[in-house]
């Protein structure tokens, strides 16, 4: 059919698109990543100051005995296998942990962030961490993805902490 003067061409698709890799969600795979991935969780719930509460709400509360369990298992680099849900929670909390390393000197002003009142959308005022142990997997990633924008040179919203910072006026730059 020919519309405004061209004629439609039927041009085959020839390369297929690009789709998950299901290969990567195979027991196999899970139960090698899930020891590693709980200890490295564990030990970043622990600079957090995450309660054991917390911790649960962050992995999709399992219940009590799953939980200690699983820390029991990956404490002593036992063999278990967590479900795809629970290593997507973590893979979201490795990110938010290094977009903090990346956007701040020391680990405590990163836990400050987390923990302080943040007055960015998304968050409404409320901290970080809130979003972070709300037990939703969207939580995580609104967290994860606003510090990969801020990461990648975005705007962020000062906090309070930055609230009586002026900046620096031509006469104060000194190049030596």
């Amino acid at each position: 059919m020919a519309q405004f003067g061209f004629a439609e061409r039927h041009v085959p698709f020839t390369v297929e698109p690009t789709g998950l890799d299901r290969d990567r969600f195979l027991p196999e795979n899970r139960r090698r990543l899930s020891p590693p991935a709980l200890r490295t969780f564990l030990a970043i719930a622990d600079l957090w100051g995450l309660n054991e509460e917390e911790r649960r709400l962050v992995l999709g509360y399992p219940s009590r005995s799953t939980y200690h369990n699983w820390a029991k298992q990956a404490r002593e680099h036992g063999s278990f296998i967590l479900d795809a849900d629970v290593l997507t929670r973590i893979s979201a909390v490795f990110g938010i942990h290094q977009a903090l390393g990346v956007l701040y000197a020391s680990e405590a002003e990163g836990v400050a962030w987390l923990r302080g009142p943040h007055q960015a959308t998304v968050f409404g005022g409320r901290p970080p961490l809130a979003l972070v142990t709300s037990g939703t997997q969207d939580g995580l990633m609104i967290v994860r993805r606003f510090l990969d924008a801020a990461r990648g040179g975005l705007y962020m919203a000062p906090n309070a902490v930055d609230a009586a910072f002026t900046p620096y006026g031509d006469d104060e730059l000194v190049f030596t």
